[in-house]
Order: C-alpha cells, then structure tokens, then sequence
C-alpha cells in the first residue's frame, strides 16, 4: 500500500477532487495549509502590492493499493497542472498495515 500525499493549489482543488472520484478514488483527507515557495516576488492587481512568500494550498492525503498508485499519482499531476510556479508536490510513501477499526479487518481490501 502506498500513501500519495499532495499539495496542491486551492483554486485546483474541486478539480482534482472530481478527477480522482473519476478514477475510483473516493475516499481521502485533505488540509488547509499555508508554505513557503521559491517565488520571491510579488504581484500587484489593481495597483496594490500583495506577497506570494506565504502560500494558501490545500494539503491531500490518500492511501492506496500498489496497483492504484500510478493512476492516482497520473490525475493529480493532470488536474492539478497550470504550468505556473507553485502548481504543488507529490510525495509516496510505503504503509505498511491498515487497519478497519468497526470490523478489526486489515489489509488492502480495507481500502475498498
């Protein structure tokens, strides 16, 4: 089992979400988070200065079967793509057990 953890811009986020139910994925957690990026300078709109140093993103966490990682990693990447800096990261990481705590079952079929 895999855990797909993603950062992604918030403005992407209902994106991403209808592409990964698309994909079978139904169930995950996701955060409001604030981070650093490489982007250094500002913007201006309507002639005021606002800094892009702290950046609003929404923060995924999914645990999937081996056999779904490639996909949901595919999706993410797809949907949540604006070729701008700061489009987020993907980080996966081994689980090594899961556990249905109503049932006491484990294993990947936990996931289903």
């Amino acid at each position: 089992m895999k855990k797909v953890e993603a950062i992604i811009r918030k403005s992407k986020f209902s994106i991403v979400k209808t592409a990964l139910h698309e994909v079978g994925i139904n169930f995950f957690s996701y955060w409001d988070v604030t981070g650093l990026g490489n982007e250094k300078t500002g913007h201006v709109y309507r002639g005021v200065s606002y800094s892009t140093s702290d950046i609003e993103r929404r923060y995924l966490s999914i645990i999937v079967n081996d056999d779904f990682e490639d996909i949901v990693i595919k999706t993410i990447m797809e949907s949540a793509k604006t070729g701008d800096v700061g489009d987020g990261k993907i980080f996966v990481s081994d689980i090594k057990e899961v556990y249905r705590i109503r049932t006491g079952e484990k294993g990947g079929e936990t996931l289903k």
